[in-house]
């Protein structure tokens, strides 16, 4: 990381590299929208947000060295804004994908699958079904969005400011890279497609069906496989948490090889979205030092 982080004190850029990819996602999205107003009766308001968000990145970048002491309204919205801006574009994946496709790909993720394994992995599964399996691997899967959060507020606190800023553009960058999969190849997952085929419904009690009722109920009808979310942003927060300490990296680890898990044995995933999101985390965690730096404009990171 001594290659791309720099010490404090050095002078912004007028924007991070998260505000512009933030601001080139939004600009890719208000084309989509335009392309497909008439379909779209929730245009206006989502048109709104995209100017407001752009409008309030822009403004913050006008603070070229922000800090907590001299305006800290600034501080927090530069440092923290992208993550209600990614939970924002997830909840639009949902109305902007059936008005720019109309349709799924499920079937030709579960014939990718079939191909591979000869066999449908959630069905294969049902062999190893029991009540507490299930609930472990709901709650792993559950807590998904707060163990990914975990580390950059570990750094945050240790104020690691430079870190964390590469953390959160890497966080944010890989929330958005899988929006894009989303949209070029929408599908909802086996739970919906290979329900009928499957011969024991998904038991571990009412806590897993209060934990599952709660995530649909917060994600919508979402189409949101390809690649897995879940299983590319735990891998990028493993890599992290590295940072942090080695002890900390063996429990991502760990944390991350039972989510992937989950995915298919929740009938959450496709196998085929595990591979996209390993192979995506892969390019991701390869690439984002050389982008974050040129991103930067010739600095690497930005100031406290």
């Amino acid at each position: 990381m001594a290659d791309v982080l720099v010490e404090p004190g050095v002078l912004a850029p007028t924007f991070w590299p998260v505000d512009k990819v933030c601001l080139w996602f939004l600009s890719g999205t208000t084309v989509l929208l335009a392309l497909n107003w008439s379909q779209l009766p929730e245009a206006p308001w989502l048109l709104g947000v995209h100017v407001l968000s752009a409008m309030l990145i822009v403004l913050a970048s006008r603070d070229k060295n922000p800090s907590r002491q001299k305006n800290a309204a600034v501080w927090y919205f530069r440092n923290w804004y992208p993550l209600p801006l990614v939970s924002f574009c997830y909840k639009e994946m949902a109305i902007l994908i059936p008005a720019v496709w109309g349709r799924s790909f499920d079937g030709l993720l579960a014939d990718l699958d079939f191909a591979i394994w000869h066999a449908n992995p959630t069905v294969w599964l049902e062999r190893i079904l029991t009540p507490w399996l299930t609930l472990s691997l709901q709650t792993i899967y559950t807590l998904f969005v707060p163990a990914v959060l975990f580390v950059p507020w570990l750094l945050w606190r240790k104020h690691r400011y430079a870190e964390f800023r590469y953390c959160a553009f890497l966080i944010a960058l890989g929330y958005l890279v899988s929006y894009v999969g989303y949209l070029i190849l929408p599908a909802r997952g086996p739970r919906f497609l290979i329900e009928p085929l499957q011969h024991y419904p998904i038991d571990g009690g009412w806590l897993v069906e209060a934990m599952r009722s709660s995530l649909d109920k917060m994600e919508s009808a979402h189409y949101d496989c390809f690649p897995s979310g879940h299983a590319e942003l735990t891998i990028i927060a493993w890599w992290i948490s590295r940072w942090i300490s080695p002890r900390l990296g063996y429990v991502y680890l760990v944390y991350t090889l039972c989510i992937i898990f989950a995915t298919v044995y929740l009938r959450y995933h496709y196998t085929v979205d595990l591979f996209a999101a390993v192979a995506v985390a892969a390019v991701l965690l390869a690439k984002a030092p050389a982008m974050y730096r040129r991103l930067s404009g010739g600095e690497a990171s930005i100031g406290t």
